[in-house]
C-alpha cells in the first residue's frame, strides 16, 4: 500500500532540503486525499448550484466566514485538545492523543508524525466549516466552506513542516511564526499555539517572544505526561514501549 510504502523512508526534518520536504508533502497519501476532496468539493458545488440556487454573496460568504474562522479553530484544536490531558487518560483515546501529538513533541523533526491523519483531520474539518457553510450558504455554501477548509489545512501542513527544516524563511512573517514555533517545542508549550497565524496567541495572552519572556517548562517535550501521570494512566507509555 502507497502508506506504509510512505512511513518505510525516515524523514527527518532538520536533515532535508525544502525540496526534499516538497517532495514528501506531495507524496503524502492524506495530501494526496486532500487535493482529490477539494477539486471534487469545487466540482459538487458547480453541479449542486443549479438544485440548490443561492445568491453569489452568501457564497462567497461561506468562504469568507470559513477562512475568517480558521485561525481560532486551529488554536482551539492545538491548545485544548492536542495539549489537554483527557484524552490520554482514556485507555480509548489514548493511541490517539499519541498519533497526533505526543509523538511529534517528542521528536519534533520526524515528519512521519508531524502530518495529520486523514482519519482524524477530516471530521474535524466537516465538524468546523459545515454549520459556517450551511448557515451562509446553504448545502452550496457548506461544500465550498469544506473545500476551504481543506486547503486551509493543506497551508498549514506545510507551514508547519517549512518551521521544523534549518531553512530560513526570506519573508518576515514566515521567519516570525517559525520562531514562535519553535519556542513551543523547545522552551516552553504552554504558549505560541498558533501554527499559520499569531493573532489568537495575542488575543488570549499566549504568546511569547522569547525564551526570555517565560521560564523553560519541563514538560516541553512530554506534555506533563510523566511520573505520577504516567503511573495513574499508563497506555501510552505502553504504546511507546513497544517495538514497531
Amino acid at each position: 500500500m502507497l502508506t506504509s510504502q510512505w512511513y518505510r523512508e525516515k524523514y527527518l526534518l532538520d536533515r532535508m532540503t525544502f525540496r526534499d520536504l516538497m517532495w514528501a508533502y506531495v507524496l503524502y497519501p492524506s495530501i494526496q486525499m486532500y487535493g482529490v476532496l477539494l477539486a471534487c468539493s469545487i466540482i459538487g458545488a458547480v453541479v449542486l448550484f443549479p438544485y440548490f440556487p443561492v445568491s453569489p454573496l452568501r457564497v462567497t460568504g461561506s468562504i469568507v466566514g470559513t477562512l475568517l474562522a480558521y485561525p481560532f479553530v486551529e488554536y482551539a484544536v492545538h491548545r485544548f485538545i492536542l495539549h489537554g490531558r483527557y484524552l490520554y487518560r482514556s485507555p480509548w483515546t489514548a493511541a490517539l492523543w499519541k498519533r497526533i501529538h505526543y509523538d511529534h513533541h517528542q521528536d519534533p523533526n520526524d515528519l512521519r508524525v508531524l502530518f495529520g491523519a486523514g482519519s482524524t483531520t477530516l471530521p474535524t474539518i466537516v465538524v468546523a466549516t459545515f454549520p459556517i457553510g450551511v448557515s451562509l450558504g446553504g448545502w452550496v455554501g457548506a461544500i465550498l466552506s469544506f473545500a476551504t477548509g481543506l486547503a486551509c489545512f493543506m497551508v498549514y501542513e506545510l507551514c508547519h513542516c517549512m518551521q521544523h527544516l534549518r531553512v530560513n524563511p526570506k519573508i518576515k512573517y514566515l521567519r516570525r511564526v517559525k520562531r514562535h514555533q519553535l519556542l513551543h517545542h523547545f522552551h516552553n508549550e504552554q504558549g505560541n499555539f498558533g501554527i499559520t497565524s499569531l493573532f489568537c496567541d495575542q488575543i488570549f495572552g499566549s504568546e511569547y517572544g522569547s525564551a526570555e519572556d517565560v521560564p523553560f517548562s519541563r514538560t516541553v517535550s512530554n506534555l506533563g505526561y510523566a511520573d505520577e501521570e504516567r503511573s495513574h494512566y499508563p497506555w501510552v507509555a505502553q504504546l511507546s514501549e513497544q517495538k514497531p
